[in-house]
């Protein structure tokens, strides 16, 4: 299993705008992904409500992870948007 651990760079954290733009990305990724807290439970990464019910605040550790085919890139592009806290995903990793 692939995994990337991150900081959120989102100062908000991932609360609705940031956790929109994250799972619009995940979407687009067509990976599925988990994004867990250091110490919690997975969850659907491409859910809304399961990205907002994590409640990761700006600068706490979030891990990404997935097994499937293309997981290694999707989740570098990923942990960049999360970590930068980008308004979108970028074009390249």
């Amino acid at each position: 299993m692939a995994e990337r651990r991150v900081n959120v760079g989102w100062a908000e954290g991932l609360h609705a705008r940031p956790a929109s733009i994250f799972v619009r990305a995940t979407t687009a990724s067509g990976v599925p992904v988990t994004i867990a807290k250091a110490d919690g439970n997975p969850v659907n990464a491409a859910s809304m409500l399961a990205v907002l019910s994590l409640g990761a605040q700006g600068g706490e550790e979030i891990i990404l992870a997935s097994d499937a085919e293309g997981a290694e890139v999707a989740l570098d592009r990923l942990a960049k948007l999360v970590a930068e806290g980008l308004e979108e995903l970028p074009e390249t990793v």
